[in-house]
């Protein structure tokens, strides 16, 4: 005589909380992700009374320069000697890019000439200055 099995086991995974699960997950990394941008070294700026912004923040890349003429090229610490070589990499790459200048107020104009010497090394001749709106 044969018995019939009546006990038949499911290998399922129960899925019913899975979408909770992902909400949650998505709602916690979209809480806690900072969405930064540069910061480069800390500079006063210079004021000017006229202001254009630019036009496409994709083609550009920021070079900041404080007052004892330290560089920093989108967030790296640069010697002076080494912008033409990042900056020639970057041109390299992306043809249309705009370098912006964010130079110190007191920075000398030998620590600028040097850095438009090396820019000018790289062929990156699309300059711009950054400055802040003066009040009045």
């Amino acid at each position: 005589m044969k018995f019939d099995k009546r006990t038949v086991l499911k290998s399922e995974i129960p899925t019913a909380a899975m979408p909770d699960i992902i909400f949650m997950l998505l709602v916690f990394f979209m809480v806690t992700t900072v969405l930064r941008e540069f910061e480069g070294l800390p500079i006063a700026l210079p004021s000017a009374t006229k202001i254009e912004k630019l036009e496409s923040k994709r083609n550009t890349t920021h070079i900041w320069v404080n007052k004892v003429g330290l560089v920093s090229i989108d967030d790296k610490r640069v010697p002076i000697q080494a912008v033409k070589n990042v900056m020639y990499v970057k041109i390299s790459e992306n043809p249309k890019l705009t370098t912006s200048l964010k130079v110190d107020k007191e920075t000398t104009m030998r620590i600028i000439t040097d850095l438009h010497s090396e820019l000018r090394a790289a062929s990156a001749l699309k300059v711009n200055y950054s400055a802040k709106t003066r009040a009045g």
